[in-house]
């Protein structure tokens, strides 16, 4: 067993938490199973199935007995199965708000206009994670967990989602507003948790803003709660090492974060703001449902250079609405013009 994960478990014991002793136990078997102790691994497994039905037959002894509608008294059948090998991941203890929230596979957005540079380290992330076998015969490891930055709506949401698509992994998405507690400790809890459960269910674990999590200790303004949450976050990013699953981060902050943080990730891309052949490609795929007729591109692509990629899309379907709405059988000049100036006029308020 790892020393990480000996540690995490001792841990869980002190703390006399159940919930996060159950899912150490998970790690633990896992580990085993990863370093090829297969035998070892079946053994703790059948031991953990075995006291899960002892707990379930000790729980339906207990249990108060049912009428049935002839009057005859019966117990209660178990709602959850008795072999439960791997936990579900965590959510608040008090309102039981779910920490992450799986993404459905048909919601994945997973085509990117993007330039060739930024195209091929996404394209790289994908081929080592499909590789990742291939590279550990040789001693290597496939890049697992990655920073992306950029401005707000650049497309560092989207990226996350088209590598979940095109690995194939279920994409978990980092719920805040959960996770985040005011109790003293507790949010750093909440993320170890997050941490430890996805470690042992393939995913990819999507951070979205993280520097809610990696803002820099060197702010003043910073309690010591933030400090400690940021002390957290980077040792699990330093304990973050599975076999068949990735990590992405997400942020518009950098400035922000604290400088540790960038270290531990094993790739760091930004997502720029489309450029003018980018810019055409999205138009011209946005409106692709539509028919176009007279449109001045050079000019209405200089008018939106410095927009986001999702402005642009944004953009480009309002002019279709337009069209469409007016009763014309193309989008032209002004459906485009008017759209753009309609976003300005929006932002500027």
């Amino acid at each position: 067993m790892k020393g990480d994960v000996l540690k995490r478990l001792f841990r869980a014991v002190a703390s006399d938490d159940s919930q996060a002793i159950d899912s150490m136990l998970s790690v633990v078997v896992a580990e085993e199973r990863k370093l090829g102790h297969t035998k070892l691994a079946d053994q703790l497994d059948s031991i953990l199935q075995k006291r899960d039905r002892l707990a379930n037959s000790k729980q339906l002894s207990l249990a108060p007995q049912q009428k049935t509608d002839s009057g005859s008294p019966h117990q209660s059948a178990p709602s959850i199965p008795a072999t439960q090998p791997l936990k579900p991941l965590s959510s608040d203890r008090r309102f039981n708000h779910p920490f992450v929230v799986t993404i459905p596979r048909d919601r994945l957005r997973h085509h990117m206009v993007l330039s060739d540079a930024v195209e091929e380290r996404f394209c790289r992330i994908e081929r080592e994670y499909a590789a990742r076998d291939r590279l550990a015969h040789y001693g290597l490891k496939y890049r697992q967990k990655i920073l992306v930055y950029g401005s707000p709506g650049c497309g560092k949401t989207m990226g996350a989602e088209r590598i979940a698509w095109n690995t194939g992994l279920p994409l978990v998405k980092v719920r805040f507003d959960a996770m985040v507690s005011s109790y003293l400790g507790e949010t750093a809890t909440n993320l170890r948790e997050v941490f430890e459960t996805a470690a042992v269910n393939p995913c990819l674990l999507f951070i979205d803003e993280c520097d809610a999590l990696a803002k820099s200790r060197e702010d003043a303004q910073e309690v010591g709660e933030i400090k400690r949450v940021v002390n957290t976050f980077l040792q699990l990013l330093d304990e973050y090492e599975v076999s068949n699953g990735l990590l992405i981060a997400a942020t518009n902050l950098t400035k922000f974060l604290d400088e540790a943080v960038w270290r531990r990730f094993d790739d760091v891309i930004e997502v720029p703001k489309p450029t003018d052949p980018e810019i055409r490609t999205i138009l011209k795929q946005t409106l692709a449902s539509v028919e176009v007729g007279s449109v001045d591109w050079d000019a209405v692509i200089h008018k939106l250079n410095g927009f986001s990629a999702a402005q642009i899309v944004k953009i480009a379907q309002n002019a279709a609405k337009r069209a469409i709405l007016d009763r014309e059988d193309l989008v032209i000049q002004e459906h485009l013009e008017a759209s753009i100036q309609d976003l300005i006029v929006s932002h500027a308020g």
